[in-house]
C-alpha cells in the first residue's frame, strides 16, 4: 500500500493522517479491508508499533472499524455530513487527445452508428435481446471436464505463446467440422483462428483495404462492419436487401475491392441467400477480381429446408473469406472465432494477427478441438437446434395468436432472431413502443440502426435463444397489448 508521507511529526501521526486523507478523498473505499499492521509496516518500512498506533486514531475518530478475528476497516457512512468522493483512476482529466488519423476517424464513425447496438440496461423479465445464448442449454459440466483435462495435461511447451492462426488440433478439427456441416472446402492451413468475427472482419479489411477503395455491404448491416472500414477510409457501397438478400444485380459495374455479405442468415432481417444468387456473385467477384468476405455468425441454426451450402463451398476461384464463430453455440465470452482464408491469403492473414496479439487463448483452443474431436461440440448442437427450433416455434405461435396481421414475421427459417414489422407504422413509433414494452417488463429492440438507408418501416429485432418457451409466449402477449 502506497502512502505518501508529509515527514512532520512522529511517524504515527504521519500514518494517520496519510490515512485519514485517503479515506477522505475516496482513495480507499467505504468498507474497504486495511491491510495488516505487519504488512503495511513492512511496506512502509516503518515499526508495526507505528501502525498500530494510527490504526487506533483512525478507530478512535470514527475513519476505521475494528471487526474481531476479521481485521480493520475503512468505516461505511460517517454520518450524515459524509461526502466522501467516489474514488477516480486518475489525478485529472489530462490535456486533451490529440489521436492520429485512423483514431478521429474511429470516433467519428462511432459516434452515429457505433457497432449498431445500445447500451444494455437491466434485465427485464421478458428480454428478447439479440445475442445472448440459452446458457441453461450449455453443456458446462462436459465442457468443465475437457478443460480441466487439458490443463493437466499440457506440456511446458503447449503453455507457452500459441502460433498466431491458432493451435493446430482445432485447425485440424475444425476443417472437418466445417466440411461436414457447412460444405467448406479447406485444409487446416486456411485457418487462421480469431478472437471472434470483429477481429476476423478488421484483419480482413486491414489485409485487403487501401484508403479510398471500394467496399460493397449490404444495407443493412452489422455496424461493426462500418465501423471498421470507415476507420480504414474504404469507400463504402451499400446495396439494398430484399427477401432473397444482397440484391446481386445492384452490384457496380466497375467492380469492388471487398463484398462483405452474411448469406446464410442476412443480418439483421434474416434473409436466406438462394444458390442461384450466390453463383451470380461469384461470378461478378470473378470478372472483377474482388474478394467476398462471408460472415457466417450463426449459420448452424437453420429450421426450415436443408441446410445451405456455404458460399465458399461453392467457390472455385479462391474468393471466398469464411467467417465463423463459436459465440452462438457454445459462450460469448470463449473469444474463439476463425477465418477459412484462400491458400494465398492465409499466412498474409496469420502476419496480420500476429501484430494485434501473439497467440490468443492456446488452452481453452485444446479444449475445443478436443470438444469437436470428441463429437460433443455437434452433439450439444443438435439438442440446441432442437430446443431453438422449439423456441421459434412458440414464438410464431404466440405472436400468430396475440398479434395476427398487425405484424409481419421476417427471417424466421433460420437463426435466432426475427424482425418483427409492424404494419402501418412509421419507424419512429419504435422508440414509443419500447417505452410502453419495458414498462411491462418485456425488452425489444430498434432494427433501425443497422439502416444506412432509411427503414422500410417500424422494426423491432426480437431474439429468442435465450429466452423459455413459456417466457416467449408471456412476452409477446404483453407485447400485443402495448401494440393494442
Amino acid at each position: 500500500m502506497w502512502l505518501d508521507l508529509d515527514g512532520d511529526g512522529p511517524l504515527h501521526r504521519q500514518t494517520y493522517r496519510a490515512m485519514r486523507t485517503a479515506v477522505l478523498a475516496g482513495r480507499l473505499a467505504r468498507g474497504a479491508r486495511l491491510p495488516s499492521s505487519r504488512t503495511l509496516a513492512r511496506d512502509l518500512g516503518v515499526a508495526r508499533n507505528t501502525i498500530l498506533q494510527a490504526y487506533e486514531q483512525l478507530v478512535a475518530e470514527g475513519y476505521a472499524v475494528t471487526r474481531p478475528g476479521s481485521g480493520t476497516y475503512v468505516s461505511e457512512p460517517l454520518g450524515a455530513g459524509d461526502t466522501r468522493p467516489v474514488p477516480v483512476r486518475s489525478g485529472g482529466a489530462g490535456p486533451p487527445a490529440t489521436l492520429s488519423r485512423y483514431g478521429e476517424r474511429l470516433r467519428s464513425a462511432a459516434t452515429p452508428r457505433g457497432l449498431g447496438w445500445e447500451p444494455r440496461g437491466p434485465r427485464l423479465p421478458y428480454d428478447f435481446r439479440y445475442g445472448e445464448p440459452a446458457y441453461a442449454d450449455l453443456p458446462y459440466a462436459s465442457w468443465c471436464r475437457t478443460l480441466a483435462r487439458c490443463a493437466r495435461k499440457s506440456t511446458r511447451r503447449e503453455l507457452h505463446y500459441g502460433h498466431p492462426a491458432g493451435d493446430p488440433s482445432l485447425r485440424e478439427a475444425l476443417a472437418a467440422y466445417l466440411c461436414r456441416s457447412r460444405g467448406v472446402v479447406c485444409t487446416p492451413e486456411q485457418i487462421v483462428i480469431v478472437h471472434g468475427s470483429q477481429q476476423a472482419i478488421d484483419l480482413a479489411i486491414r489485409l485487403l483495404v487501401d484508403p479510398g477503395d471500394r467496399v460493397v455491404t449490404e444495407d443493412p448491416n452489422y455496424g461493426g462492419l462500418d465501423l471498421a472500414l470507415s476507420a480504414a477510409r474504404a469507400e463504402i457501397v451499400p446495396l439494398r436487401v430484399d427477401d432473397a438478400g444482397l440484391c446481386v444485380a445492384d452490384l457496380p459495374e466497375d467492380g469492388a475491392r471487398l463484398v462483405c455479405i452474411t448469406p446464410s442468415h442476412q443480418f439483421p432481417t434474416g434473409a436466406v441467400m438462394p444458390a442461384s444468387r450466390r453463383l451470380e456473385l461469384l461470378a461478378w467477384a470473378s470478372r472483377h477480381d474482388t474478394f467476398v468476405l462471408e460472415d457466417d455468425y450463426d449459420g448452424e441454426f437453420r429450421f426450415d429446408g436443408r441446410p445451405l451450402e456455404s458460399l465458399q463451398g461453392l467457390d472455385s476461384g479462391g474468393r471466398v473469406l469464411y467467417v465463423g464463430t463459436v459465440s452462438k453455440v457454445l459462450f460469448p465470452s470463449l473469444r474463439i472465432g476463425y477465418v477459412v482464408a484462400p491458400p494465398v491469403l492465409a499466412e498474409p492473414l496469420a502476419h496480420a494477427k500476429a501484430l494485434t496479439d501473439t497467440g490468443g487463448s492456446s488452452l481453452e483452443q485444446r479444449a475445443l478441438a478436443e470438444f469437436v474431436a470428441s463429437g460433443a461440440f455437434e452433439r450439444h448442437l443438435r439438442r440446441s437446434r432442437g430446443r431453438h427450433a422449439a423456441r421459434r416455434r412458440a414464438l410464431l405461435e404466440a405472436t400468430d395468436e396475440h398479434l395476427g396481421d398487425a405484424v409481419r414475421i421476417g427471417g424466421a427459417n433460420a437463426g435466432l432472431h426475427v424482425v418483427l414489422w409492424i404494419r402501418g407504422a412509421p419507424p419512429q413509433r419504435v422508440a414509443e413502443v419500447r417505452r410502453r414494452a419495458a414498462g411491462v417488463g418485456v425488452g425489444v429492440y430498434s432494427v433501425h440502426p443497422f439502416y444506412r438507408s432509411p427503414a422500410p418501416g417500424a422494426g423491432l429485432l426480437l431474439g429468442f435463444g435465450a429466452l423459455t418457451e413459456d417466457e416467449i409466449r408471456e412476452g409477446i402477449r404483453r407485447l400485443a397489448n402495448v401494440l393494442g
